[in-house]
């Protein structure tokens, strides 16, 4: 029996081997680090005395293949949201405050009540993005709209810089019109926003190692892989660093890593190769009342406020000009927007500032141009991960259709690598 091994066990690499465990193909998964999740885990803190996720993420319920994913490992539940697309919003500066409510259907008529839109801005700003649709692949987001004014700063920059994770101005048009037309352009239905509350590994994670388990597919911590072997134009053998595994003549790789890695297991791949960081900031603090799931921050350092059970945290997107900043100046600066937004003191709480520097690959066309699609030079050799050619920005949902997508590489299926079962 032929064996795929999926080598790096983030969200593509377990999406991936979730697909393929599920038709049946015997299933081997290989992480370098002794916990599966990658850059969409949880974990201890002892500085907070509880679980934190390294980072948020949010999900929309537009987010088809994701969803899929949750479904086939059984966690769908565990996201939690509103019933309908509602969006909070704050600006520090005037102190207003306002509920984006787009209605369900794709034809927008809550732009025609002001108690439904973002107040300060005329009608037409909102038409702006529509020139993404027809953008050049080569054209950034500042060629084809206007990128500031009271709407762009109060909707469109927020949005489109959490959604690219790199200023929206030197953004892919491209990549942003993708993400529009799945989402607010497909209506309210497709904008319900998701949090998985009880923490990433819970919802993402743990469950799809239960399911891989029940299936029979092996899975190997601490297994780096530092090599691939080639002849004949496939992968015949992989280096571990506690030896080589030989490959079969119908077995298969797929290579579920950050792109500076694949770059150095695969000759001659073009890869992204810049990219952006993203600062969380996290406060043991329980949420005021009152106190939306999800807030989006106008004129202040903190974009958006997440309120968890037993914490609150806080994420700062295309934040290269942060990483060097002193950890607790930056936790006292966020606490001071936070507290001012949610009533709490000014005394800073029991914190925590997490820095990824290289969260998600430099959103621009020139790096859109160089990500790869998942089928390789190499017969049995796949990609998967958000940085490949899923059309998406690095997003939850990118990443499990590049896991999807190399499964169906390896497989030889044909069609939609993101339907449903």
């Amino acid at each position: 029996m032929s064996v795929v091994h999926v080598v790096g066990a983030g969200v593509a690499g377990l999406s991936a081997a979730v697909r393929l465990a599920d038709e049946g193909v015997r299933v081997v998964l290989h992480e370098a680090a002794a916990t599966a999740g990658g850059r969409c885990r949880s974990y201890q803190d002892p500085a907070l005395g509880l679980a934190i996720d390294n980072g948020n993420h949010l999900l929309l319920s537009g987010n088809h293949a994701a969803l899929d994913y949750l479904d086939r490992i059984g966690s769908r539940a565990r996201l939690q949201g509103p019933a309908s697309a509602m969006f909070d919003f704050a600006d520090l500066k005037t102190g207003e405050r306002w509920r984006l409510h787009p209605s369900d259907g794709r034809a927008p008529w809550w732009l025609l009540d002001s108690r439904r839109r973002v107040p300060g801005a005329p009608l037409s700003a909102y038409l702006a993005p529509l020139a993404t649709l027809t953008a050049a692949k080569t054209a950034s987001l500042g060629e084809v709209m206007t990128c500031s004014g009271p709407l762009y700063d109060r909707l469109w920059g927020p949005v489109l810089l959490a959604a690219l994770n790199t200023d929206p101005a030197e953004g892919s048009a491209r990549l942003a019109a993708a993400m529009l037309r799945e989402t607010l352009f497909a209506g309210g239905r497709a904008c319900r926003p998701l949090v998985a509350v009880g923490g990433l590994s819970a919802c993402f994670v743990e469950p799809a190692l239960l399911h891989l388990a029940s299936r029979g597919a092996t899975v190997r911590f601490g297994a780096r892989l530092r090599g691939v072997a080639f002849a004949a134009g496939r992968a015949a053998g992989l280096d571990f660093a506690d030896g080589r595994t030989a490959l079969a003549g119908d077995d298969a790789v797929i290579l579920a890593v950050p792109p500076p890695v694949a770059r150095e297991l695969l000759p001659d791949l073009d890869a992204p190769d810049e990219f952006r960081a993203i600062v969380n900031a996290h406060f043991r603090v329980a949420p005021a009342g009152d106190q939306p799931l999800i807030l989006g921050v106008v004129n202040g350092l903190t974009q958006w406020i997440f309120s968890y059970p037993e914490h609150v945290s806080t994420t700062i997107s295309g934040a290269d000009r942060l990483i060097d900043e002193p950890r607790e100046a930056l936790a006292r600066a966020i606490w001071a927007e936070v507290a001012a937004l949610g009533g709490y003191g000014p005394d800073l709480p029991p914190w925590q500032i997490v820095k990824e520097k290289r969260a998600t690959f430099a959103a621009t066309p020139a790096q859109d141009a160089r990500r790869p699609p998942a089928r390789t030079a190499f017969a049995n050799v796949a990609l998967a991960g958000d940085w490949t050619q899923t059309g998406l920005p690095a997003t939850i949902e990118g990443a499990v259709r590049s896991g999807y997508a190399a499964a169906a590489v390896v497989t030889g299926r044909r069609g939609k690598a993101g339907g449903s079962r």
